[in-house]
């Protein structure tokens, strides 16, 4: 046998038997899998899909929160109808989302999603927010007074312009 191949390892796991991968977190499979269901319902329905339906769904969602999110995110849902009327409302990872031409431009998550300490509304790289070399994509939510509802407003206005 030749010396390489006596210096060649094994090509199985090194890892210890019994252990579990920990890469994703509870709440990220959930995610996943709530994804999972929304890409098969849109599937199913496909060309019948409309609006009112995401609607629904994301209402039905929001309607699942805990306050002060709920009162947070039916006010999102109002500023947002209000400054584009462009954007479906639908679900995206289980988060009510809103999206233009089947592409999501922004999003509210709860912070009981992912158990963090404050709820995030966020916009996807299909929002035209480009301003410089940098620009915020994301925003921590404690409470929703009118200031950051004129903000808000005025992001979605730019976001799909």
């Amino acid at each position: 046998m030749s010396p390489k191949k006596e210096t060649q390892k094994s090509a199985k796991s090194t890892t210890a038997i019994g252990k579990k991968f920990k890469g994703f977190t509870d709440e990220e499979r959930v995610a996943m899998k709530e994804r999972i269901q929304e890409l098969k319902a849109a599937a199913r329905r496909g060309a019948r899909a409309d609006k009112a339906d995401g609607e629904d769904a994301v209402l039905a969602k929001i309607g699942e929160m805990p306050e002060p999110e709920r009162a947070m995110g039916k006010q999102l849902h109002a500023i947002i109808k209000a400054s584009a009327s462009a954007l479906s409302p639908r679900l995206w990872y289980g988060m009510p989302a809103y999206a233009k031409d089947g592409k999501v431009v922004c999003f509210f998550q709860s912070a009981q999603k992912f158990n963090t300490r404050y709820a995030t509304f966020g916009f996807s790289d299909k929002a035209n927010l480009d301003e410089g070399a940098m620009w915020p994509v994301a925003f921590a939510l404690k409470e929703l007074t009118a200031t950051e509802a004129g903000r808000i407003g005025a992001l979605v206005k730019k976001a799909v312009s």
